[in-house]
């Protein structure tokens, strides 16, 4: 069974030290939801540049739908330096004033996500009002049904209580590492345990699941009330670029195919990993992966 997928928010180009490679934490989750089987598209905006034409020969080729992606006639399409750390991590560097900021409400993203079975979007597409309205009235547009995923991607100072409280209100699974738990739970005074936290978050917003990734220390999922905990898998990691956004992807695949959780920790756990281990946010991932969210 296909599914249909959208990712909402910035699609760019990481500058990194190996050359431009395209990212985009919306689009990197959507082009990994397609490699694992579903059908699936990006709701984001580009500049009428060298850059935006070939975000879109990339969606493509790589059977994604661009029916959605908007251009702009003056901002330039985004661009984010990453600077690849000793322990193989990223720090990220956005430029102000890009496409994706003037990201709009057009009858083609209505159409997209009132027929979606999941979308995803973070906080990164909301640091300007403009965009912060579409995403969220785009959000609200989605059918009863659907999953509403908020992959937190935490950057620089572009967040705030008041845009990832409206983002909760708005969503029914929430992903999030081991780095941004304790920043959203000092702002909603959860305390105790990672699993207090958590559970408090989650029934705060009624969120039916809750991710969070913890690099070497592996995944923790709470769904409906169960908990998955599972270790990392030793990788030889190339870079970090992507791993989160296809964890979620694997994850999202797995919840609409309704595996059992712990299936579901170990599918993302692995596609996260194979990620680590390539160059680049989408590398190809391995055939096995999909094989296994038919079986």
């Amino acid at each position: 069974m296909s599914f249909k997928i959208i990712g909402i928010g910035e699609a760019l180009w990481d500058l990194l030290p190996s050359g431009a490679q395209l990212g985009g934490a919306p689009a990197n989750f959507a082009c990994h939801a397609h490699s694992l089987g579903a059908e699936t598209g990006v709701i984001t905006r580009i500049g009428d540049d060298a850059l935006g034409r070939e975000v879109v020969h990339r969606f493509t080729q790589m059977g994604l739908s661009a029916a959605a992606v908007q251009k702009d006639d003056l901002a330039p399409t985004g661009t984010v330096i990453v600077e690849l750390l000793e322990d193989k991590t990223a720090r990220y560097t956005f430029p102000d004033n890009v496409a994706w900021d003037r990201l709009e409400v057009t009858a083609l993203a209505l159409d997209a996500v009132r027929a979606a079975d999941a979308v995803c979007f973070g906080t990164l597409a909301q640091r300007g009002e403009t965009s912060r309205n579409s995403v969220q009235k785009l959000l609200a547009s989605t059918p009863p049904h659907a999953l509403r995923i908020f992959d937190v991607n935490l950057r620089q100072h572009y967040f705030s209580k008041a845009i990832i409280e409206s983002s909760l209100k708005l969503t029914n699974v929430l992903k999030l590492n081991d780095v941004e738990l304790p920043i959203i739970a000092q702002m909603f005074n959860h305390t105790g345990s990672i699993r207090d936290q958590i559970q408090k978050v989650a029934e705060q917003f009624e969120l039916q699941t809750v991710a969070l990734t913890r690099g070497a220390e592996g995944s923790l999922l709470y769904h409906s009330g169960q908990w998955s905990d599972r270790p990392s898998t030793p990788v030889d990691v190339v870079d970090t670029v992507g791993a989160g956004d296809a964890f979620t992807a694997a994850l999202v695949l797995g919840l609409l195919h309704k595996m059992d959780i712990t299936a579901i920790n170990a599918l993302a756990s692995e596609v996260a990993c194979h990620v680590c281990s390539q160059a680049g946010a989408i590398p190809p991932l391995p055939a096995s992966f999909q094989s296994r969210l038919a079986s």
